[in-house]
């Protein structure tokens, strides 16, 4: 299959039934895994670029259409969008992206809409830049150009000020790069790298972690040194750093309360004896294979449990205690890009009741004298301090205690770690760090 068509069925895949981007690419470039590699990374350009550019190449679209994007068969669509983005942002000849896309159209077994599909490229094509609306209602403009709904917009514009919610827009629309964690229980991180390069891998240290290490592109990472080996598991930097920042005790034993997809428990298991538990059994198979990969095994035992009740009584309290909470995931847009267009701004409001819920649960096994590390993959203060401050007020037997490290500097504001989106390169955390007093 050719990566237009592939990438044709894997939009129009996602659209119909919600599934995540990166799982149905990776399970259909599985089952028809093309013969260059070189497609393979076309198709994925074309997925991932065409979804993150989705609101923008609408816009343009509507502009030509006679029918409303909502009631296109998914495939045309999905054409359609691919066509639009070849044409607006990339370098292939704007003829040939018509072609292509209108070919790759008839081969997935749509050539009735062919007519259709190649009249509003071939107008696309014509134009010298994508259209936008006028920048008079900034937060429209910036919804179009960027991408991304507008009361996110409206709601970043708020928080976090013109200037950096318009980087952070920007950010969330790049390819982030591949951040590998070296596994400390076998390999330092300086000595992966001086592995990593001498076989040719132009690899090199993470801005502020002292366990991570930048790769450049590399298609499959399976095929990269030292995966087979146990050597290093892919974790964003800022992932990382929450890691980092819990410093907990060598010889504490933790809980990680919502432990899936496990990097984090991993991370705590080189050093820790983990018991990581997740809401989703069929999670926990993803949590072992990984331990088992890295050499964890003994370290790390995963079981099924809803970390919003109690926690068996057989398992006692915990030295320290990660909490991992679900939430709305506005950090990792650049990574998962369809998340933008499925989230609502009443979900923010509905993920800080049940992270309530957890923190309230999870701060009852940690024994006097313990930590808990409370972090989301958001940059919201409703998920992120208005949530950890609201659960000091009422617990005056908890404080925030921030880390000592010498010679590292993180991102902290007041005694909370935070990365934002923006050219620093990092998705968007916020952490705390809380001590049980008594």
């Amino acid at each position: 299959m050719n990566p237009r068509s592939l990438a044709i069925l894997v939009l129009a895949r996602v659209r119909a039934t919600d599934a995540y981007l990166n799982v149905v690419l990776d399970t259909m470039l599985s089952e028809s895994p093309p013969k260059d590699p070189r497609d393979a990374g076309l198709a994925t350009e074309l997925t991932y670029g065409t979804t993150r550019r989705q609101l923008a190449l609408d816009y343009a679209i509507s502009r030509f259409a006679d029918r409303k994007l909502d009631a296109m068969e998914d495939r045309v669509l999905a054409a359609l969008r691919i066509g639009a983005y070849q044409i607006f942002h990339t370098r292939v000849p704007a003829r040939a992206a018509v072609a292509e896309t209108v070919q790759a159209l008839k081969d997935v077994g749509l050539a009735r809409a062919a007519g259709f599909t190649n009249a509003i490229l071939r107008k696309l094509a014509e134009l010298p830049a994508p259209p936008l609306p006028s920048q008079t209602d900034v937060a429209h403009y910036l919804s179009v150009r960027e991408s991304h709904p507008q009361w996110l917009v409206e709601r970043w514009l708020r928080q976090f000020g013109r200037e950096r919610a318009e980087a952070m827009l920007v950010a969330d629309n790049q390819s982030p790069p591949v951040v590998i964690r070296a596994n400390t229980a076998k390999v330092t991180r300086d000595a992966l790298l001086r592995q990593l390069q001498e076989l040719g891998v132009e690899a090199k240290a993470a801005t502020l972690s002292p366990v991570g290490i930048i790769l450049p592109p590399v298609g499959r990472v399976e095929d990269v040194y030292g995966y087979s080996e146990g050597l290093w598991q892919v974790q964003d930097e800022a992932a990382q750093l929450v890691g980092v920042y819990g410093a907990i005790p060598e010889s504490a034993r933790v809980l990680d309360a919502c432990a899936a997809p496990g990097g984090k428990s991993c991370h705590l298991a080189q050093e820790h004896d983990v018991v990581a538990v997740d809401v989703h059994a069929h999670k926990l198979r993803k949590i072992d294979a990984e331990a088992r990969r890295l050499g964890l095994s003994s370290r790390l035992k995963a079981y099924a449990h809803d970390a919003a009740e109690p926690f068996p009584e057989a398992w006692g309290e915990f030295h320290a205690m990660l909490v991992d909470a679900p939430c709305s995931g506005l950090g990792t847009l650049r990574r998962h890009p369809e998340l933008r267009y499925r989230r609502k701004e009443e979900d923010i409001a509905r993920l800080a009741t049940l992270q309530r819920r957890i923190l309230e649960n999870c701060q009852e096994s940690v024994q006097p004298g313990g930590l808990l590390v409370y972090a989301v993959c958001t940059m919201d203060p409703q998920e992120g301090q208005d949530q950890v401050e609201m659960f000091l007020r009422s617990h005056p037997e908890w404080t925030a205690e921030p880390p000592v490290l010498p010679g590292l500097k993180l991102p902290l504001t007041q005694a909370y770690l935070r990365t934002l989106p923006g050219p620093e390169g990092f998705d968007g955390f916020f952490a705390a760090r809380l001590r049980k007093l008594y």
